[in-house]
């Protein structure tokens, strides 16, 4: 991304449901002409169209031509998930930094509660090895990793209730969040679990909606906010148990210091965290991982509610699940308001990706 320098100049979103009645078209349709609004453009203008899903939305090809975005260049479905939700920007960044396109259409479109739900996902061919122990589907795989990192950290019951409520807090003010009501300790002690230790609302919703960017060349856009840096990948973890020596780590641990080395930038420069809270124990890994708190004081950050600028808009837990990509859009509205630096993480386990934004003009 040494060339052209890209900008998220326009976001956009539905409404975000459990059931929209809608198809995943029209969703995508509604939130690729709010964001182009939002950037001051016609849809006409793009030049390149990305998405990414996961056999549960509609090709980019579809989209373009509801928009009329005639002739189509650069084009891309992405297959994945939220592995995705950052990384999509480096895709868009690096063709505006090659010269393939000057304004880039990024969404993201499904009816993941009445749709396809994610819970019907495969993990992948370990599934034949855990299925007959009980283990279908993603929560099983890291409700055990979550119950080991517990373990080692010493964190409790407590402290993942700390990270749902105060997603609830911060979802309050937010009229788009699905889950806007206070949380207890004792209503969420009695809240069913869907695998130990994650009870019902330590899991992200499952949300019919859709959420798109305008991603341009700077010169276009020259106030809007800046990617900086984007990082990639993954290894080893709780993707894979069976051969990973420490079946918590997931891609945050790998990632973090590629980041700061390759943005210059410090853990301190960050002044709000958009981070992938699938599950709530992601919550403090992620902010271990990236030098946010240190392990020995994760537990006071949590219960004493430090993480009120992490998902400031209520995260995948309380606002909704757009498989990521509705944090990056809350990242901009953050940077607009007067932040400076954002993270954004996209995970799918020990494999994901990770974004710096910062304030542009």
């Amino acid at each position: 991304m040494r060339g052209r320098v890209a900008v998220v100049a326009g976001i956009g979103m539905t409404a975000l449901t459990r059931k929209s009645g809608r198809t995943e078209l029209e969703l995508a349709v509604e939130a690729s002409r709010a964001a182009c609004a939002d950037a001051g453009i016609e849809p006409g203008e793009a030049d390149a169209v990305l998405s990414y899903h996961m056999n549960d939305s509609v090709p980019v090809v579809q989209v373009a031509s509801a928009l009329r975005i005639e002739p189509l260049g650069w084009h891309n479905d992405i297959t994945g998930g939220g592995t995705q939700a950052a990384s999509i920007l480096g895709e868009a960044a690096m063709l505006i930094a090659a010269g393939l396109a000057r304004t880039v259409l990024v969404y993201r479109a499904l009816n993941g509660r009445s749709g396809t739900r994610m819970n019907t996902v495969s993990t992948g061919p370990q599934e034949r090895f855990t299925v007959p122990y009980g283990m279908a589907g993603p929560i099983p795989m890291f409700a055990l990793a979550a119950q080991r990192y517990l373990y080692e950290t010493g964190l409790t019951e407590e402290h993942l209730h700390a990270v749902v409520a105060q997603s609830r807090e911060n979802a309050a003010a937010n009229p788009r969040a699905l889950r806007r009501d206070p949380l207890s300790l004792e209503d969420y002690l009695a809240r069913p679990y869907v695998c130990s230790p994650l009870r019902t609302v330590d899991c992200c919703q499952e949300t019919d909606g859709a959420c798109a960017l305008v991603v341009r060349d700077v010169r276009l856009a020259p106030e809007a906010p800046r990617i900086h840096t984007v990082v990639r990948g993954g290894g080893p973890g709780c993707s894979a148990m069976d051969r990973a020596p420490d079946v918590t780590r997931i891609f945050s641990g790998h990632l973090a210091p590629l980041l700061w080395e390759r943005s210059g930038m410090r853990p301190g420069d960050v002044d709000v965290a958009l981070l992938y809270d699938a599950y709530s124990w992601l919550v403090p890994r992620q902010l271990e991982d990236f030098g946010l708190a240190a392990r020995a004081e994760l537990g006071e950050f949590l219960l004493r509610r430090g993480h009120a600028t992490v998902n400031p808009h209520g995260g995948l837990l309380s606002e909704g699940y757009v498989h990521g990509l509705n944090n990056v859009a809350q990242a901009v509205r953050e940077l607009r308001a007067g932040r400076q630096t954002a993270l954004v993480t996209g995970f799918g386990g020990s494999y994901g990706s990770a974004a710096l934004l910062t304030r542009g003009g």
